[in-house]
């Protein structure tokens, strides 16, 4: 696994260079980074319904640029210890911010599906040690009385990325196109990396990090072949595409050889052993739960609203919005709950996602934009209020010196439980709406009576071709309708499922180094 000195910046000398000025430039430069690729995330949920229509594709086609942006992220992440450790932290961070911001500047260059997908899993797989690396700059860097202050600043520009990005992106995908919103972050990245470089002091890469590449490498293709399955199933009516039997086969086959080397070797990726404890394996469970309840919605969302409910990609953007509000002001809450057990925090947040979810299901295509503001503000106030709790919950009975590989871990189920989870989602949606196209369609015949009633036809012509085709586009509409609402019921149903995992939790708490 990786070696956690190197993730923490042993053997620099970060702190001894950076004083005065210097230290606050460096705090606002690494911020301005993590804060950048937090947007770069959420950024393309927004403009999932135009980029749909310039790539021809379906809805579950255009899903993939954000489902194989965040497991992209969820792979790469965990090897962000091993690269710090052989080529230093300033090299890694430098790197990461040039490529993913290159990689933001080909999104929105691409003129086909295939290139965009591409260029997302590149942004998401180089991009990905920027989180946590610019979090161990910063503690390595600043004194131990500041990494309150600091911990707080660099926590809200990370939460605050999600605000910016659909807003602004929304905005300006109305205004000139999708891809000005890719555009807007190029000169900003520009200027993070400009300024790393400058103000970023040179450490000495210890060169003994290690990362069990067996172990890694067969997670991994067990975690691809499982999402290329998920993604692609339902387009390709599961089972009957050999397809679709190489992917399950190759996902079980390398999911096996995982476990048998994490049981068999000295050092594995993920040593299973952790598991016993069992504050640490229900957190594994949460954090799983609170992946998939965090960016589903956020992918959903803009396509029910914008094709079929006509919002335009402004409003879109503030709908999202108000979710990055709410996160602030949940993280802001957590601090105050965080004084009691953990397990509270973790049943009112998750509570909370529960009542969110099910203000969706009720909805329809009349729904207003104080109706959406109102769930996804409540989405956002509870995953601020979740995770601090959350980390608590699964750490606290660990031994410090497993921290390392067991946080990698913790970061992996979370993405990947988000990946698979929107896949899933999108799967039903695509499923329900032909399945419900189908069974109301068969209602406008000439037998049925009810359409013989003008109060019931209404404004629907259904004696001409043209008549016909807008009633079919209603019922589409409608039946898409039913589609986003077993979504909606879906996460409902998995944030309620959470809170009787909580319970499972121990009290007992004994806080890690």
């Amino acid at each position: 696994m990786t070696d956690a000195a190197a993730l923490h910046g042993e053997g620099t000398d970060e702190r001894r260079e950076a004083t005065g000025f210097r230290l606050y430039l460096l705090l606002f430069f690494v911020v301005l980074s993590a804060t950048l690729y937090a947007t770069t995330l959420l950024v393309a949920s927004v403009l999932l319904p135009q980029m749909q229509g310039t790539m021809s594709a379906t809805q579950d086609e255009i899903s993939w640029a954000m489902t194989f942006n965040i497991l992209a992220t969820a792979v790469a992440t965990p090897t962000t210890g091993w690269l710090a450790g052989n080529f230093g932290n300033r090299r890694v961070m430098a790197f990461s911010v040039a490529g993913f911001t290159a990689a933001t500047l080909m999104c929105g260059l691409a003129d086909s599906l295939e290139a965009l997908i591409f260029w997302r899993v590149v942004q998401g797989a180089v991009g990905a040690p920027v989180i946590p690396l610019s979090q161990t700059v910063l503690l390595g860097t600043f004194p131990k009385r500041l990494h309150g202050t600091v911990t707080s600043i660099f926590g809200m520009g990370v939460v605050i990325g999600p605000v910016i990005g659909p807003a602004l992106g929304g905005y300006l995908s109305e205004v000139y196109s999708w891809r000005a919103a890719f555009f807007m972050i190029v000169p900003v990245g520009v200027i993070a990396l400009v300024g790393l470089v400058a103000i970023l002091p040179r450490d000495h890469p210890s060169g003994r990090a290690r990362l069990d590449w067996t172990g890694f490498l067969t997670l991994s293709a067990a975690i691809t072949c499982l999402q290329l399955m998920m993604s692609r199933g339902q387009r390709l009516d599961w089972f009957e595409s050999p397809e679709i039997w190489l992917e399950a086969c190759g996902a079980v086959l390398a999911f096996y050889l995982f476990l048998a080397h994490s049981l068999t070797a000295d050092k594995p990726f993920l040593n299973l052993k952790l598991l016993l404890d069992r504050n640490y394996a229900i957190g594994l469970g949460l954090v799983t739960l609170y992946g998939m309840l965090n960016f589903t919605p956020v992918v959903l969302l803009p396509p029910l609203l914008q094709t079929h409910a006509g919002y335009p990609d402004s409003i879109i953007g503030e709908i999202l919005a108000a979710r990055g509000t709410g996160a602030v002001a949940g993280f802001f809450l957590a601090m105050f709950i965080g004084r009691f057990d953990p397990r509270f925090g973790l049943i009112v947040g998750f509570a909370i996602q529960t009542y969110a979810g099910y203000l969706l299901t009720v909805v329809d295509l009349n729904m207003t934009m104080g109706e959406l503001a109102l769930s996804n503000a409540l989405q956002g106030l509870a995953t601020g209020l979740i995770w601090v709790p959350l980390t608590i919950l699964a750490f606290s009975t660990l031994d410090p010196r497993h921290l390392a590989e067991t946080s990698a871990v913790f970061h992996l189920l979370r993405n990947l439980g988000s990946s698979v989870f929107i896949s899933i989602c999108v799967a039903e949606i695509v499923r329900a709406t032909g399945a419900n196209y189908a069974r109301l369609i068969e209602l406008i015949n000439p037998y049925n009576p009810a359409l013989s009633l003008p109060w019931v036809v209404g404004a629907w012509d259904v004696e001409t071709t043209t008549g016909l085709a807008k009633l079919s586009k209603e019922i589409n509409r409608q039946a898409a309708m039913i589609g986003y609402l077993n979504a909606f019921g879906m996460i409902t149903a998995a944030s309620a499922l959470a809170i009787p995992l909580i319970l499972l939790a121990r009290t007992k708490r004994r806080m890690p180094a």
